[in-house]
């Protein structure tokens, strides 16, 4: 833990020296270019608790209010211009400074605080805009979703990285106080141009200049510059010691059933003589059941003498969906011989913890089996689970036998079905039903491509951050690329559209993306190869070109004849928001 605290500060006083910093540094040297002398000081305070604030806590704040995803950088914008406009209006600077130390003076004498407090709002502000540069060790530590715990080994890390690049700031704008100080008979000029300078860049920052400089660097630039701290970050040392900080959740029970489970998935055989993996967990951590007789919890012990399957999926999960229509037909030919299946839908987007969404999909699918909301991922966890989706087969004596991940092989799994129901003394009837999922196209696909910045890959726009963008016109992307063209708000896991469009040049038979509207239904236009999508090539949610998106769910774009290369642009009104493309 002490040496990853030293790697976050020596990373943090590296980054203060990389490109990164650059449009933050003009505005960090006009405020502590004027002002008291510890200004300065209040400045790189302010910005050491405004940057772990932001990286650590306040994703927490904004998950829990509901808040939008650029919060932190519009308050960015309205702290900067407002001490821009300060700056111009010396008496009203000056009654915000004597205000601010009457206001102080309790605490610190105001020989002591000359500058100090007003130096910390602005650091605040600039904080906010430094947050980006995080760089991988903070990246590492730091969660984008609220559902990981809170640790104080994060905020250490996060506030040695902050102490680390405030400190390197300290000594430029100590530096900067030096060289502008033979200028100050000319105070009043000065610090009206300094105004002029935080105004500017606030406005700048509404017009993403600094992002598009950001984007700039980073593709333009050697990654010796960009980055200096790469090795440091990335060595063995940082590595490992980062896994040992992420907390392990997983009992030893999960870790003998996730071991367990591995091996029969690289050796699978024949579906006798299954091992014993290890005792299935208890079923807790639970929000909503469906298909229960008045929605009543399930649970393990209750069915002993059951042969349980037990479905991780969620579903918006293009995989998950082609498996539906096998457990489909397990439930209908098994589920009164002894087979109970339980479909744990553990979400991998935000909206997908919405019950009402959940139920939703249950009836789209034409689930009857009995289904629970694992939100808190205390089902996932308990197994040591890491697919969508994922099947763990469970004897009547409670154990784990068998298990597979992903699609296929489902005759081998319903021959493991009717194993375990004969070994419980149950008659599975005569013969394999011969069900099958539905069939993914047999070539080698476009992956799956996220649209938010967290999991952002293959763009032709090069780097991508968080923000509202202005792409320009759409650029033709390559082989398995994707890009943005026109207005689009990003954050870590979607897109917002904002009269914007996104093109994909993929291989596949079917294209899906997960699309929700929040506030009503609006639509979206889809063309392929430049050309609205034709009635035989559209997805079963496209009619004449257009797609309508209502709920917040996967939706079907292109359904083709057969597998082959072609590039789709949707072009969704603003106010859609848009998350992942999947391939089939």
């Amino acid at each position: 833990m002490l040496l990853l605290v030293l790697f976050g500060f020596i990373a943090g006083a590296g980054t203060a020296l990389s490109p990164c910093v650059l449009p933050v540094l003009p505005v960090a040297l006009s405020v502590a270019a004027t002002g008291g002398r510890r200004r300065p000081a209040g400045i790189v305070a302010g910005l050491v608790a405004s940057f772990t604030f932001a990286t650590v806590a306040l994703v927490y704040v904004i998950d829990a209010l509901g808040l939008p995803d650029d919060l932190t950088r519009n308050l960015a914008i309205v702290v900067l211009v407002g001490f821009g406009l300060l700056l111009l209006l010396p008496a009203l600077s000056a009654r915000l400074e004597g205000w601010v130390s009457r206001f102080t003076a309790r605490f610190t004498p105001r020989r002591e605080a000359e500058g100090f407090w007003s130096g910390v709002l602005a650091g605040a502000g600039l904080g906010l805009v430094y947050a980006p540069c995080a760089g991988p060790i903070l990246a590492s530590v730091i969660t984008v979703s609220a559902t990981q715990e809170f640790t104080f080994d994060r905020l250490a890390i996060a506030f040695s990285y902050a102490l680390g690049s405030a400190l390197v700031l300290y000594l430029l704008l100590l530096g900067g106080r030096r060289l502008i100080n033979p200028l100050l008979r000319r105070t009043a000029w000065i610090q009206a141009a300094m105004g002029i300078v935080l105004i500017v860049f606030g406005i700048g920052m509404a017009a993403q200049w600094d992002l598009r400089f950001q984007s700039w660097i980073a593709d333009d630039l050697p990654s010796a510059l960009v980055n200096p701290t790469k090795d440091l970050e990335s060595s063995d040392a940082a590595i490992n010691r980062l896994a040992d900080l992420r907390p392990s959740h997983f009992s030893r029970q999960a870790e003998q059933i996730a071991s367990g489970s591995r091996a029969v998935q690289s050796q699978p055989g024949t579906a006798s003589n299954l091992p014993v993996i290890g005792i299935a967990p208890e079923i807790q951590g639970t929000r909503e059941w469906f298909n229960t007789p008045g929605t009543r919890p399930l649970r393990m012990a209750e069915l002993r003498g059951q042969v349980v399957l037990i479905d991780f999926w969620t579903y918006t999960c293009i995989n998950c969906i082609r498996t539906q229509p096998w457990l489909n037909a397990m439930w209908d030919r098994y589920g009164g011989r002894g087979l109970t299946i339980i479909g744990v839908h553990t979400p991998e987007f935000p909206f997908e913890r919405d019950a009402g969404n959940v139920e939703e999909a249950i009836e789209r699918a034409g689930i009857e089996y009995p289904v629970v909301q694992d939100n808190d991922y205390a089902i996932w966890d308990s197994y040591a689970n890491q697919y969508w989706p994922a099947e763990y087969f469970i004897d009547a004596d409670g154990s784990v036998r068998y298990a597979h991940f992903g699609e296929g092989d489902y005759s081998h799994k319903e021959e493991v079905i009717r194993e375990l129901l004969e070994d419980a003394n149950r008659n599975p009837g005569a013969g394999l039903t011969g069900a099958e999922g539905m069939e993914a196209a047999h070539v080698l696909l476009t992956p799956e491509s996220y649209l938010g910045t967290t999991r952002a890959d293959r763009f032709e726009n090069g780097l991508l951050l968080p923000g509202v963008h202005d792409f320009g016109p759409l650029a033709k992307p390559g082989a398995d690329q994707l890009a943005f063209g026109g207005r689009w708000n990003l954050g870590p896991e979607e897109a917002l559209s904002r009269g914007g469009e996104i093109a994909v040049n993929f291989r596949a038979k079917r294209v899906y993306l997960v699309l929700t509207s929040p506030g009503g239904p609006r639509t979206a236009r889809v063309e392929l190869d430049g050309k609205p999508v034709r009635g035989r090539d559209a997805g079963v949610d496209v009619k004449l070109g257009t797609v309508t998106v209502r709920d917040q769910r996967l939706y079907s774009l292109i359904d083709l004849p057969a597998p082959g290369r072609h590039t789709l642009t949707v072009r969704p009104q603003p106010g859609i928001r848009g998350y992942a493309f999947t391939f089939g």
